[in-house]
């Protein structure tokens, strides 16, 4: 009788151990995490300027200019990495940054407007 039940219990661990490894095999575990959306930063544009002029972020961040004066403005890379086209008043454009370096960018429309955004 001893020895029935000692079959019964290997059987049934048996089961269970094939059981799980077949529903680990079914299922098994991402070698690739989610991928996470990094921080929104905001940059106001008015009074024929940035808000703030310099703005520090992380790789993987991204901003958001909102044209906020009355006349419409750019939000132009220096080195032509990004731009926003024409932003009428009460616009937005939004940019992701992936590199680790700082960006300079400026309005095309009105020169002397000036900022930049550093990437970490």
């Amino acid at each position: 009788m001893n020895s029935k039940i000692f079959v019964f219990g290997l059987l049934l661990a048996i089961t269970l151990v094939i059981a799980g490894c077949t529903q680990q095999a079914q299922n098994p575990p991402s070698s690739n995490p989610p991928v996470t959306g990094g921080s929104s930063h905001a940059v106001a544009i008015s009074n024929f300027a940035f808000s703030p002029a310099e703005l520090g972020i992380k790789a993987g961040d991204k901003v958001t200019w909102t044209n906020n004066d009355s006349v419409q403005h750019t939000v132009t890379g220096d080195n032509a990495e990004f731009d926003s086209g024409l932003l009428s008043p009460g616009q937005s454009f939004t940019q992701t940054f992936n590199n680790a370096r700082t960006f300079t960018y400026h309005c095309t429309l009105h020169p002397m407007m000036k900022a930049s955004i550093k990437v970490q």
